[in-house]
């Protein structure tokens, strides 16, 4: 399963990724950076190809099971 990260230090909080999400699993946290909602994000990579910064990386997670 791939999900979307971001690397915080680097995000701008431009706000692109959010609108590029078809699923609308990222938001801006208080102007200071992108947060994605994991139960949403399908890892799709539209997010990680929009981000002027470079800071969203998608990649493959292990599921966790409790």
């Amino acid at each position: 399963m791939r999900k979307a990260a971001v690397d915080t230090n680097r995000c701008v909080a431009c706000g692109v990724c959010a609108l590029q999400c078809p699923k609308e699993a990222i938001g801006i946290y208080k102007g200071s950076y992108a947060v994605v909602d994991v139960a949403k994000c399908v890892g799709c990579g539209m997010c990680e190809k929009a981000c002027p910064s470079g800071s969203i990386n998608v990649a493959e997670v292990q599921d966790v099971i409790k």
